[in-house]
């Protein structure tokens, strides 16, 4: 429930006036999330600078970061990395490793500093960009749009970008059904809010099957589904089991009716069989299994602080199949920050995302089951690829993620401000 008393922007010992800069840096990285990751890149870079040119404010948002819970495991996070730095062997990557990890706490943080209009100029900019990342999806499908870089990756399943894409639509879809199911009740509501915003569920669990097919954006957008529901009929457990049962049968019914992912999902049990009978390919479940194996071992090899920054990538070298020796990442980012960091580094990374999901726990609006749905989509990426360790992910979904965990500490129903003139 709403504390007003415990939000920063309520606090009254500091205003949360936004600067113009910020909010027009924050929309413009919004407007990038599914482009490029140069373009990330860059949002970030302007965001940094519009943060560092408003120093009139610099007290006011040093006073939210104080205000958050979210100080204490991003300062362990910097401090840890540091001590890591400090303590254990250098490698040939850990200059990479080092600025990876600093980018992450800084993407993480960024959201905190900001005031609510510059969040929810953000969060315009997604929208906006969802929308334009739609269009070139209908468009190329239709009449042939031309392959250029700056959508590549949107209508063409490639790397770890178009995951990222998928995942931003898994989000979006997942926002919708929490607005869809808000208003499902109200009768005069259901035309305007429900019925679009269930379409638009649709829509996106569309792309995450067929245009962009990705297991682990569909994997997330139908946890956050049922997530959505214990969240918001926690008290009304009779609703609750019979709204589990009904998505269950659908969420059933659709991977059922979709070749694509039922041949994906086979794939992947047929693959995980093989690994654990010794065979060894460049299959998805078998490259992850060996990963996870392998990882772990070298968290445990190395309790304390890790390998060190930069570790993983010659350890997986020593230890790895040949036939998967070029690879750079684990795609787990909480092995990969125990196999470099020790088990504190993974202890770290699951309270920074433990401490949003329970401050959206605790909030019992629609702004706390938005928060709750979107970190529950970056747990599950987080846990199955490099959502942060990744920046072609950790650029976009991330940042989405905590800018709307940034309005779970607003008061009142901060959303409306994305559809409206003025958020403050």
């Amino acid at each position: 429930m709403d504390t007003p008393a415990s939000r920063p922007d309520n606090a009254g010992a500091f205003p949360s006036s936004p600067s113009r800069f910020v909010r027009v840096a924050a929309f413009l990285w919004g407007c990038v999330v599914f482009m490029p990751v140069g373009l990330n890149y860059l949002g970030l870079g302007l965001t940094i600078v519009a943060l560092l040119c408003a120093p009139s404010r610099w007290r006011a948002r040093a006073m939210r970061l104080r205000a958050d819970p979210l100080r204490w495991p991003l300062l362990a996070w910097v401090a840890w990395t540091l001590v890591v730095l400090a303590l254990r062997p250098h490698h040939p990557e850990t200059a990479l490793s080092l600025w990876h990890d600093l980018r992450i706490a800084a993407t993480l943080a960024i959201p905190v500093l900001l005031a609510v209009e510059e969040a929810v100029w953000a969060l315009r900019g997604f929208l906006l960009a969802a929308l334009f990342a739609l269009i070139a999806i209908v468009l190329a499908h239709t009449t042939g749009l031309p392959d250029l870089p700056l959508w590549h990756n949107v209508t063409v399943m490639k790397g770890n970008k178009s995951i990222n894409d998928a995942l931003l639509f898994a989000l979006l879809g997942a926002s919708a059904a929490v607005v869809g199911l808000t208003h499902l009740n109200d009768t005069r509501d259901r035309w305007h809010w429900a019925v679009p915003a269930f379409a638009v569920t649709v829509a996106a669990g569309a792309i995450a099957t067929f245009t962009l097919p990705s297991r682990t954006s569909l994997l997330g957008l139908l946890l956050a589904l049922f997530a959505a529901c214990v969240h918001q009929w926690r008290g009304r457990l009779r609703v609750l089991a019979v709204a589990l049962c009904v998505g269950a049968v659908v969420a059933g019914t659709l991977v059922w009716n979709a070749p694509s992912m039922q041949d994906k999902l086979r794939l992947g049990v047929q693959e995980l069989e093989a690994a654990e009978a010794g065979a060894v390919s460049e299959g998805s479940w078998v490259v992850r299994f060996y990963m996870y194996r392998e990882t772990t071992r070298m968290m445990l090899d190395h309790p304390l602080a890790g390998g060190g920054l930069g570790s993983w990538t010659p350890e997986w070298h020593r230890r790895g199949p040949k036939l998967l020796y070029d690879y750079s990442m684990p795609h787990n980012d909480f092995l990969w920050m125990g196999a470099e960091t020790g088990v504190p580094g993974l202890l770290i990374l699951a309270a920074i995302m433990a401490t949003g999901l329970v401050v959206a726990w605790r909030r019992r609006d629609l702004t706390g089951r938005l928060t709750f749905v979107a970190l529950l989509i970056l747990c599950v990426a987080t846990s199955v690829n490099s959502a942060l360790r990744d920046a072609a992910i950790g650029l976009s979904l991330p940042w989405i993620a905590f800018v709307y965990l940034r309005l779970a500490h607003a008061s009142g129903n901060p959303w409306r401000g994305v559809f409206a003139q003025s958020a403050r």
